[in-house]
C-alpha cells in the first residue's frame, strides 16, 4: 500500500476514534414479540425506549393481604386487554405495601395476552406524547408505569402533568394506559395554609383554588387504590408465605412456630417497618441463615 495512503488511513482512524464517543449511541430496536418491558431513557443526544430484561418471579397470588386492590387492578387490566373501556390507575399509600410489586406482577400474569410494561420517570413525564406516538400502531397493550409519583411544595411540574394527562393520555390510543404509585393520595403536599381561604357560598363550604388545583391532579386517574400499613397478623402471614416460597426452592424443611414469629417481629421492629417488603427481606435472611447452618 502507498505510504501516503497508509498515513491518511491512520489519521482518519485516529480522528474517528476521537469523534466516535461524541456521536449518539444507536437507538435499540425493540421486538415487542420478545421484549416484555422497556424504560424511557433520556441521554445526551436524545430520548428513546430501552428494552429491559425482566424477571417474572413475582405473581399476583404472591401478594397477600391486598386482595381487594389486586382484584380491582386486575379487573381494570383485563378490561384494557379485552379492548374495553379502562381507567388510568393511581396506587397510593404506605411504603412497602405492594404498590409497585402489584403493577409489575401484572406482567407475569398477562404478558401472554399482549401486555407490555414501560417505565417512565416522573421527571420525564413531559415526554409522554412522544412515547405514546411510538406505541400507537402496535398490536400489544402498553401500561406506562411511573413509580413514586409525587411533587414537592413549590414545584410547578404537577400542572405540567395535568396538561400532559389531558392532552396525551385522555385522548391516547386504546392500547395505552398510565399506572402510577405514590405515597400521597393527592400527589402534592397538603398544608394547613391551603385551608385558610375556604369560602362559604349559600351555606356550603368551598375549597380554595390551591386545594382544587391539587385535588384536580389526582382526579385525572379514574381508579384509586389505597394501601395501608400492615397489622402484625397480616405481616406474619406474609412472612409465612415468603419463607415457604424460598424454603421450597431451597429444599428446606420448616414450620411456622413462635420462634420464627418472634424473630420476624424483632426484624420489623429494628427497621421501623412492618410491610410486605420487610417480610420478604426477613424471609431471605432467615432462609439464607438456615441454609448456611446446613452447609457448615
Amino acid at each position: 500500500m502507498d505510504t501516503q495512503l497508509q498515513r491518511f488511513l491512520e489519521r482518519a482512524e485516529a480522528v474517528l476514534a476521537r469523534i466516535e464517543p461524541m456521536l449518539p449511541a444507536p437507538v435499540p430496536d425493540i421486538d415487542w414479540n420478545d421484549s416484555l418491558a422497556a424504560r424511557w431513557q433520556r441521554g445526551q443526544h436524545g430520548a428513546y425506549l430501552l428494552p429491559l430484561e425482566v424477571r417474572l418471579d413475582i405473581h399476583l397470588q404472591d401478594l397477600r393481604g391486598i386482595d381487594n386492590q389486586r382484584q380491582q387492578l386486575e379487573r381494570n387490566t383485563r378490561q384494557f386487554l379485552d379492548g374495553l373501556p379502562a381507567n388510568h390507575a393511581l396506587l397510593w399509600g404506605a411504603r412497602g405495601t405492594g404498590k409497585s410489586s402489584l403493577v409489575r406482577a401484572l406482567l407475569a400474569g398477562f404478558h401472554r395476552q399482549g401486555l407490555r410494561l414501560i417505565e417512565i420517570e416522573r421527571d420525564h413525564l413531559a415526554d409522554l406524547p412522544r412515547v405514546v406516538e411510538q406505541l400507537r400502531l402496535l398490536p400489544q397493550r402498553f401500561v406506562l408505569f411511573c413509580d413514586d409519583l409525587s411533587f414537592e411544595a413549590g414545584e410547578g411540574d404537577y400542572r405540567v402533568l395535568k396538561s400532559v394527562l389531558d392532552g396525551s393520555l385522555e385522548q391516547a390510543p386504546e392500547n395505552v394506559l398510565l399506572y402510577a404509585t405514590s405515597n400521597r393520595r393527592h400527589l402534592v403536599p397538603e398544608k394547613q395554609s391551603d385551608n385558610d381561604n375556604w369560602t362559604h357560598v349559600e351555606g356550603e363550604l368551598h375549597p380554595s383554588e390551591a386545594v382544587e388545583d391539587k385535588i384536580a391532579l389526582s382526579d385525572r386517574f379514574g381508579l384509586w387504590l389505597s394501601f395501608y400499613p400492615f397489622s402484625q397478623a397480616h405481616y406474619l402471614d406474609v412472612v409465612e408465605h415468603w419463607v415457604g416460597q424460598l424454603a421450597r426452592k431451597a429444599g428446606l424443611d420448616w414450620q411456622r412456630n413462635t420462634e420464627l414469629e418472634v424473630m420476624a417481629v424483632r426484624f420489623a421492629t429494628s427497621r421501623g417497618n412492618r410491610n410486605g417488603r420487610c417480610a420478604y427481606q426477613f424471609a431471605r435472611q432467615w432462609v439464607g441463615l438456615k441454609m448456611l447452618e446446613i452447609s457448615q
